[in-house]
């Protein structure tokens, strides 16, 4: 009923989110390890996944299908995969806000694997603008609309205080960006057409806590009971 609700191009939400962990385990397991096929029981036993909704993803993606008896092919499955998920489309995106996550995400190397090239930032602030943060430049935020507009860029990533974020997301929409990437912890609204991608760090943060309040309660609870 969950993955009814949030559709992107007709896929659910949750599949899509499944889909670079397949990747993944296909990429950095199975290849590395010289395995050739695979079933999807066996991807969803260890992934500890649905093995009936894996069943499902897998045909979405592949063009072949599994065999009957041996699976999927290892390397067929992953070009398909990335494929399905335009890892080599290379879309262009643009990041607001230079500040320490910002600067993280511009300097890290790892996002063009998966067909997104952060080519530039903006910021407010006079001593970030006009210099270079992992060789990216980063521009005046009155510029930000312009320089979308003329490169046709799809992707924001937005890594301002949650003040600002409303804005940002208002002028990036405006210059045509149909993809946000939301670090801000708070909840933008935008047109229909625009998909918006939260992390919100404090809720992963308070998920972890709470796992660890609850084992460390149980833990305790287990050693009352033996001393008893």
């Amino acid at each position: 009923m969950e993955e009814k609700k949030h559709m992107v191009g007709g896929i659910s939400r949750k599949t899509l989110e499944r889909l670079p962990i397949y990747h993944h385990y296909l990429e950095h397991k199975l290849l590395k390890e010289g395995t050739e096929t695979i079933s999807a029981p066996s991807i969803a036993a260890e992934l500890q996944l649905n093995e009936v909704q894996v069943r499902k993803d897998l045909a979405m993606v592949s063009r072949n299908g599994g065999k009957p008896k041996m699976g999927y092919q290892v390397t067929e499955l992953i070009k398909d995969m990335e494929e399905f998920l335009g890892y080599h489309n290379n879309n262009q995106a643009v990041l607001v806000g230079a500040g320490s996550l910002g600067k993280a995400l511009l300097s890290y190397k790892g996002f063009e694997q998966y067909g997104v090239k952060i080519v530039m930032a903006f910021d407010t602030d006079g001593r970030k603008v006009n210099t270079k943060i992992g060789g990216k430049m980063v521009l005046p935020f009155e510029m930000l609309e312009n320089h979308c507009q003329r490169m046709n860029i799809h992707i924001g990533i937005i890594t301002v205080p949650a003040q600002s974020a409303q804005d940002v997301c208002d002028h990036l929409v405006a210059a045509g960006v149909r993809a946000i990437w939301n670090f801000a912890p708070i909840h933008l609204s935008v047109p229909e057409h625009v998909l918006v991608q939260n992390e919100n760090m404090a809720v992963s943060l308070a998920a972890l806590s709470k796992y660890l309040y609850e084992a460390e309660k149980e833990g305790r609870q287990h050693t009352k009971e033996e001393d008893d």
